[in-house]
């Protein structure tokens, strides 16, 4: 045996200190990818390589599993470009099941620009005049700036006498997507696969109360706390700030929608019929 190897002592593990924060930070949020949790790292003021972060992920086996699914290619239809907040809101309906069975359904609103959730009413029944009420509120908060479309799913809610009636007393036009095509409204999809991803299948519900606290708690980690891949691993709210249109998470900007609301404002938007859900324009 070489004299070198006799006497040679391994030195200590430099990274044990990030690989434990690091295997508690992945076990606290299971289905955060090594680059978001990277992102999250440096935001608690860890200084570290994310060539580093990603060979500790792998080493420590805490890779997710995603399953490939097979996707047939199709013409892709264009799309606006998004340039501001407000120029379209994205929204549609999402459904999880209680302990005891029953089905609950949850509405979402989000901005397709700054990928903020501005709004998530769960009940067992939303009708027209419940999403109405509830798209009053983000409408209200927007009328003191130039605001864009709204884009909806293939919904009966959204067809409906009342909907169309509160969308003409408001100078807002609705455009429906293609049936089949829900990629075309892509934003409130994907919003939706992080949302039952990160929080639905991760969570036991007894009671509606524990649903809308939930949602509640999530949509504001969601806004600011979470990095968002596509707004350079930035919280919505930062990306926001960053635009000058001031904070996203506020009491006045985001009530309980639980509760009554007040007449909303107007908006306006040009018609858009290469959308997969109905837009919202005047």
């Amino acid at each position: 045996m070489d004299r070198a190897s006799y006497r040679y002592e391994p030195r200590p593990d430099r990274n044990a200190q990030l690989r434990e924060e690091l295997v508690k930070l992945a076990r606290q949020k299971p289905r955060y990818g090594y680059r978001r949790l990277h992102a999250v790292l440096e935001r608690r003021g860890e200084a570290v390589n994310v060539k580093r972060v990603y060979r500790l992920y792998a080493a420590e086996g805490l890779a997710v599993r995603r399953r490939r699914r097979k996707r047939r290619v199709r013409e892709r239809v264009a799309e606006p470009r998004l340039i501001r907040a407000n120029q379209e809101l994205a929204m549609d309906f999402i459904v999880k099941g209680w302990a005891n069975g029953r089905m609950v359904r949850i509405l979402s609103v989000v901005d397709a620009f700054t990928r903020e959730c501005l709004a998530l009413e769960a009940d067992t029944s939303l009708g027209s005049g419940r999403v109405t009420r509830a798209l009053d509120r983000p409408i209200e908060d927007r009328r003191a700036r130039p605001a864009g479309e709204h884009s909806l799913g293939q919904r009966p809610e959204f067809a409906s006498r009342r909907m169309l009636g509160w969308a003409e007393e408001r100078k807002i036009h609705l455009v429906q997507i293609q049936p089949g095509r829900p990629m075309q409204d892509g934003h409130v999809e994907s919003f939706h696969g992080r949302l039952r991803d990160e929080c639905l299948n991760v969570s036991w519900f007894r009671t509606l109360n524990d649903v809308r606290r939930t949602l509640d708690e999530y949509r504001e980690e969601y806004n600011c706390e979470r990095p968002h891949s596509s707004l350079a691993y930035r919280t919505p709210a930062e990306f926001r700030r960053a635009l000058g249109y001031g904070d996203v998470e506020s009491k006045e900007r985001f009530p309980h929608l639980h509760s009554p609301d007040d007449d909303g404002g107007e908006i306006y938007s040009p018609t858009n019929l290469n959308r997969e859900t109905p837009v919202i324009a005047g």
